[in-house]
C-alpha cells in the first residue's frame, strides 16, 4: 500500500501533521501502537489539567467563606476525581478519531519499523501479524518517555512515573517529587491541594529552572506558603523502596537528609522514543537517542522527517504540532516561514499559574543586551482584587536599544490565558511604542502586561 505520507505516532505533533497534509491533497496513514492523541491527550497534558482543576475546585472551598457562602463539610470522591481526568482523556481521542475520519487518514494500528527509507513494517500488537506500507515522505512522531534517575528504576509500584500519579487508587498521605520542572510543579500543586504531604527535590538552585528568577522564588514562596516541602540544590543519593513507602536520600548543598513518603514521583524529565524504528539501519544521525534534523525537520535520510520530543527540546505539544505543520507545508513546497524558537511559549499550571515566552532576565543579560525591565503586582489590578486572586506579577523585558519586547513572564491567576498577546508581540518584533496606545478592557487582568510594559520605559499611572 503507497502513501504520499505516513506519520508514526499520533500525538499532537503527527495528528497534526497528517491532518494538515490531508487538507494539502496528501494520501495519509498514521501509525498508532496505543490510543490516538499519544501522550499528551491520553496521559500527559490534558488529563493532568483535568486532575489540577478539580484540584483548585477543591482548594477554592477553603476560600468561600470569604465571598460570604457557607456550606457543610465537603467530601473528596478521589476515584471519581480520577473517572473525570480519563473521560476527559477518552472524549478527545475519540476527537482525533472523527477527524482522521472527516480527513480520510488511514489509521494502522501497531508498531512502525523502517524495512527501507520508503518502506515501513507495522507489526500488530493483538495478533503480531505484519503489513507493509510505502510512502514518498515519513514523518517520526513518536515522541519520548520518563526518564529515571540512573540506577533508580521506575517500578510503577513506589517509585512512579507521571502515568501513574494519574492513576493512583487512592490519595496517599505523602509524596516526594524528584524534579521541579513543569510536571513535577503541576502534581505537587494538586496533591497539596488534596491535603497530601508533598516535598519538592530539584538538583538546580532553583524549581522550575528554566523559569525567570523573580518567578521561581514567588511560586516558591507560595507553595511554602502552603506547606510544600521544597529543597533546591539537592542531588538524589539514593531511593530505597520498601513494602509501604520509599526512602529518598539527599544531599542539599552538603546537609544530608532522608526524606520517606509512600511515592517517590520521577518528574527530571523525557527521553526520546527513537528505539526499535530501524534508524541504525537506515544510517540516521542520532545524538543520545535524539533524531537529529535541520530547520525543515529533514533527517540525514532523503524523505525521513522527525518532530516532536523525538528531536528534542523544547519538548512541548504545540511546539511538536507547528513543527508537524512545517514539515507537511514543506514537503508541499509551500515555503512555510521557520518556526520561530525564540518565540515559544510556556506554561505551567499550577496555582498560582506560571507562563513565559522569550528571554528570563538572566538569559538577556548574559548576551550583553542592555535592558528595560517592567512590573505589575496583581495585587494592585481592580479585576484581581475584585476576584480574590491578588498573587503574583507580570515582567516584561524589552532590549534598551530596540526596544523589542524580547521577554515576558507571569505568575498568577489565568496567567496561560493572559500570554498569547506578548507571544505574537515576540514573534513580531513588537516594539514600546507599537505597545504604548494599546487600550485594554477594564477591569480585564491584562490591564497587567500594559501597566508592567509602561513601568519598563517609566510611565506606570497605577503604581
Amino acid at each position: 500500500m503507497d502513501y504520499d505520507l505516513i506519520v508514526i505516532g499520533s500525538g499532537p505533533g503527527g495528528y497534526v501533521a497528517a491532518i494538515r497534509a490531508a487538507q494539502l491533497g496528501m494520501n495519509v496513514a498514521c501509525i498508532e501502537k496505543a490510543e490516538l492523541g499519544g501522550i499528551c491527550l491520553n496521559w500527559g497534558c490534558i488529563p493532568t489539567k483535568a486532575l489540577i482543576k478539580n484540584a483548585e475546585v477543591w482548594q477554592n472551598l477553603r476560600s468561600l467563606g470569604e465571598f460570604g457562602i457557607t456550606i457543610s463539610q465537603p467530601e473528596l470522591d478521589f476515584g471519581k476525581v480520577v473517572r473525570r481526568s480519563r473521560d476527559v482523556a477518552a472524549r478527545l481521542s475519540k476527537g482525533i478519531e472523527f477527524l482522521f475520519r472527516k480527513n480520510k487518514i488511514t489509521v494502522v494500528k501497531g508498531s512502525g519499523k523502517f524495512s527501507s527509507a520508503n518502506t515501513i513494517e507495522v507489526t500488530n500488537p493483538d495478533d503480531n501479524s505484519t503489513i507493509q506500507l510505502g510512502a514518498k515522505n515519513i514523518i517520526l512522531a513518536t515522541g519520548a518517555r520518563t526518564r529515571s534517575i540512573p540506577g533508580v528504576a521506575i517500578d510503577g509500584k513506589r517509585v512512579i512515573g507521571s502515568r501513574e500519579a494519574m492513576t493512583l487508587p487512592q490519595i496517599p498521605q505523602s509524596i516526594i517529587v524528584i524534579g521541579a520542572g513543569a510536571v513535577g510543579v503541576e502534581f505537587a500543586y494538586i496533591y497539596n491541594s488534596f491535603g497530601v504531604e508533598v516535598n519538592i527535590v530539584e538538583m538546580l538552585p532553583q524549581i522550575l529552572p528554566i523559569e525567570d528568577e523573580e518567578i521561581a522564588k514567588e511560586l516558591t514562596r507560595s507553595f511554602r506558603k502552603n506547606r510544600i516541602g521544597i529543597h533546591t540544590g539537592a542531588k538524589v543519593e539514593s531511593v530505597q523502596t520498601k513494602d509501604d513507602s520509599v526512602d529518598v536520600a539527599i544531599d542539599a548543598n552538603g546537609i544530608k537528609k532522608t526524606l520517606t513518603a509512600e511515592y517517590a514521583l520521577m518528574a527530571i524529565g523525557v527521553q526520546p522514543n527513537s528505539e526499535n524504528l530501524g534508524l541504525e539501519d537506515l544510517g540516521a544521525e542520532l545524538h543520545k537517542g535524539w533524531i537529529k534534523v535541520d530547520k525543515h525537520f529533514r533527517t540525514n535520510v532523503p524523505g525521513v522527517y522527525a518532530i516532536g520530543d523525538v528531536i528534542g527540546n523544547p519538548c512541548l505539544a504545540h511546539v511538536a504540532s507547528a513543527e508537524g505543520i512545517h514539515a507537511v507545508e514543506f514537503i508541499a513546497d509551500k515555503n512555510p516561514e521557520p518556526v520561530n524558537y525564540a518565540a515559544v511559549p510556556g506554561c505551567t499550571y499550577c496555582q498560582p499559574q506560571v507562563a513565559s515566552v522569550g528571554l528570563t532576565e538572566k538569559k538577556a543579560l548574559e548576551q550583553s543586551r542592555e535592558i528595560k525591565t517592567g512590573r505589575f503586582m496583581f495585587r494592585a489590578n481592580g479585576k484581581a482584587i475584585a476576584s480574590g486572586e491578588i498573587d503574583g506579577f507580570v515582567k516584561v523585558i524589552f532590549d534598551a536599544k530596540t526596544e523589542d519586547l524580547i521577554g515576558a513572564h507571569i505568575i498568577g491567576a489565568e496567567a496561560t490565558e493572559l500570554l498569547p498577546e506578548l507571544t505574537l508581540a515576540i514573534n513580531r518584533k513588537m516594539t514600546f511604542t507599537q505597545f504604548k496606545n494599546s487600550i485594554h478592557a477594564h477591569p480585564t487582568l491584562s490591564e497587567a502586561i500594559i501597566e508592567a510594559i509602561h513601568d519598563a520605559f517609566s510611565e506606570a499611572i497605577h503604581q
